[in-house]
């Protein structure tokens, strides 16, 4: 796989040919990464919606008027589920919505998410990434290089420096991550993803061991 290359100041440098890049079929771990993003969105989720039933709800359990005799429908007591202010039927209780995939998915659904973005020119690489000092003006300025009209970047090394992390906290366009810690979800969200030379060598070395 052929990635376009760039210096460590945002000027282009060629292409670089990535061997290990990896490979799969068209459309296989499409679904798996489409499970793996509704399981990250649904581990998010704190479950705690609730609603009281009918048994729960205060209020007397005497029956608010007679049976017979007043030329109305029957009825007991206000705590019923078609009262205004009676308990719910059928609503939400506190509960678990985490679901749980096996290492094997979660490394196709990596692998696609890495396709389809290298495939749709993505993912870009910068030599190293490092900056004079931890100001956010000198990574924006080489981030504006590589990526000038992407509104969503991902800047990805094997590990990131203190200064390259102070710089870009305060980048509402950028991402600063380390390989170990990226998830498919950071890859398929971004425009634009800028590994470093060590960084993607982590990330496949990862994807090629795992």
């Amino acid at each position: 796989m052929k990635i376009k290359l760039y210096k460590s100041d945002g000027t282009e440098s060629g292409e670089h040919e990535v061997d290990n890049f990896p490979t799969l079929e068209e459309g296989k771990g499409s679904d798996a990464l489409r499970q793996l993003i509704v399981a990250v969105h649904a581990n998010k989720r704190q479950g705690n919606a609730s609603t009281k039933l009918r048994s729960e709800v205060s209020g007397s359990g005497k029956k608010i008027f007679r049976q017979k005799g007043l030329g109305v429908g029957r009825a007991g007591d206000k705590r019923a589920p078609q009262r205004r202010g009676g308990g719910v039927v059928f609503g939400p209780k506190p509960r678990s919505y985490s679901q749980k995939l096996n290492k094997k998915i979660k490394k196709l659904a990596f692998k696609r998410a890495l396709i389809d973005q290298a495939e749709s020119k993505n993912i870009l690489l910068i030599e190293n990434i490092t900056i004079d000092a931890p100001r956010t003006k000198l990574l924006d300025q080489i981030l504006r290089k590589i990526a000038p009209t992407s509104n969503r970047v991902l800047l990805v090394s094997d590990s990131i420096e203190n200064d390259i992390f102070l710089a870009g906290r305060n980048l509402a366009y950028a991402h600063v991550g380390s390989s170990p810690n990226i998830g498919p979800l950071d890859i398929v969200q971004a425009d634009k993803i800028i590994f470093s030379m060590k960084g993607i060598e982590t990330l496949l070395e990862k994807l090629g061991n795992s």
